[in-house]
C-alpha cells in the first residue's frame, strides 16, 4: 500500500517559490508591525497630538476673551436687533474661526512703536505659519491629527509624509483626495461645512463685527496673549513634524524590506526574515490566502469553485426536471 504523505512531509519535500503576491502579503504584514511598534518616534507623535488638544483648548478660551473684549456681546446683540429691523444694510455681525491678532508693545531701532500681527485659524485645515492662504500645511495637520480615524476608513493618512520629497503625482493626489473627502474638506466655503470638519470647527466660531472679515480686521491683544496664540500654532506645526519623523523611520525600514524581499527566491526566506524581526507568520496561511484574505486555495473552497465551473449546459431532460421542481416548490 502506498504510504500517505502528510502535510509536514509534503512541506519538507517542496519549497514554495516567491511571487509578486506573496512578496506583497509579506511586505504588508511586516509593515503593519512596524506601524504598531511602540517606538520613541511614535511616542513623540502621540505626545505631540496630546499637546495639541491641551493648547487648542487654552488658545480657544483666550481667543473668546480677546474677541469679546474687542466686540462686546452687548454690541453684537444690538447690531443683530438692527439687522432684524433694517435688514441688509445692518448685516455687520458674522461668525468666524480665523482672526488677525495684533499687539503694539515692541519698538524698532529708533524707538518707534511697531505692530506685530499674524493670522490665526482655529479650523481643522487652518494654516500653521500665519499665511491666510496656506492650505497644504493645514491638510498635513488634519491627517496627522485624525490618523487612526482615516486608517479605519481605508485611507492613507501618511501620504503627505511618504511623499514629502516628491512633487504632485497621480498616486499622491488619489490618496490626498480620499483623505480630504473623509475629513469633509471644502475648499470653497466654510458655510457649507459638513461631517468631521464641521464637528471640529464648530466650537471655535465667535461673533465678530465688520464687513471685511479677517483679511483686514486686526484684533488688539497683549504681547503675552499673542505669545500664547503662537505657542498653540507651534504645537500644531510640531504634530506635523513628529508625524513626518515617525513615518520617515517606517519608510526607511520598508525600503530595506522591499530590497530584501525582491532578492528572496523562496517564501521560507521571507518567513525567516519575519522570525528574525520577532514577527510570527503562518506560511500555510500566506499560501492559502489571496491578497483579499479569502482562502481560495483551501481544498474545500477550491473544489467548490471548480465544480461551479462545470455543467454549464443542461440537457433537455434536465431542464424539464428543473422546471417541474420549480413549479412544485411554488405550489
Amino acid at each position: 500500500m502506498q504510504k500517505k504523505i502528510n502535510n509536514q512531509e509534503r512541506g519538507n519535500m517542496t519549497r514554495v517559490r516567491m511571487n509578486t503576491e506573496l512578496r506583497n502579503k509579506l511586505f504588508n504584514k511586516i509593515k503593519d508591525v512596524f506601524e504598531n511598534e511602540d517606538t520613541q518616534e511614535k511616542e513623540d507623535y502621540l505626545q505631540a497630538r496630546e499637546l495639541v488638544d491641551s493648547t487648542y483648548e487654552g488658545a480657544s478660551i483666550l481667543a473668546k476673551k480677546v474677541v469679546e473684549r474687542a466686540y462686546p456681546q452687548e454690541d453684537v446683540a444690538i447690531l443683530r436687533t438692527f439687522k432684524r429691523k433694517y435688514g441688509q444694510p445692518c448685516d455687520v455681525v458674522a461668525k468666524d474661526k480665523c482672526f488677525y491678532f495684533a499687539h503694539s508693545e515692541d519698538v524698532d531701532d529708533e524707538g518707534q512703536q511697531v505692530e506685530t500681527k499674524s493670522h490665526f485659524d482655529f479650523g481643522l485645515f487652518g494654516n500653521l505659519n500665519g499665511s491666510e492662504y496656506s492650505s497644504e500645511q493645514g491638510k498635513k495637520f488634519a491627517v496627522a491629527y485624525y490618523r487612526e480615524e482615516l486608517k479605519a476608513q481605508d485611507c492613507n493618512p501618511d501620504i503627505f509624509a511618504q511623499q514629502d520629497t516628491n512633487k504632485d503625482n497621480p498616486h499622491k493626489t488619489k490618496h490626498v483626495d480620499e483623505c480630504m473627502k473623509a475629513l469633509s474638506y471644502n475648499h470653497y466655503s466654510d458655510s457649507d461645512e459638513t461631517g468631521v470638519a464641521k464637528s471640529f470647527n464648530a466650537p471655535y466660531y465667535l461673533d465678530v463685527i465688520g464687513t471685511s472679515y479677517c483679511r483686514s480686521r486686526a484684533i488688539a491683544c497683549t504681547k503675552d496673549e499673542y505669545k500664547q496664540f503662537e505657542q498653540w500654532r507651534v504645537a500644531k506645526a510640531n504634530l506635523v513634524v513628529k508625524h513626518q519623523q515617525w513615518i520617515d523611520t517606517i519608510q526607511k525600514q520598508c525600503s530595506q524590506l522591499k530590497i530584501g524581499l525582491k532578492a528572496y527566491r523562496y517564501l521560507s526566506e521571507g518567513i525567516e526574515l519575519a522570525t528574525e524581526l520577532g514577527i510570527k507568520l503562518d506560511e500555510a496561511e500566506l499560501i492559502r490566502t489571496n491578497s483579499t484574505g479569502l482562502t481560495i486555495y483551501n481544498p474545500s473552497n477550491l473544489a467548490s469553485m471548480i465544480k461551479g465551473m462545470k455543467n454549464k449546459h443542461q440537457s433537455r431532460e434536465a431542464k424539464i426536471l428543473a422546471r417541474k421542481q420549480y413549479e412544485e416548490s411554488l405550489n
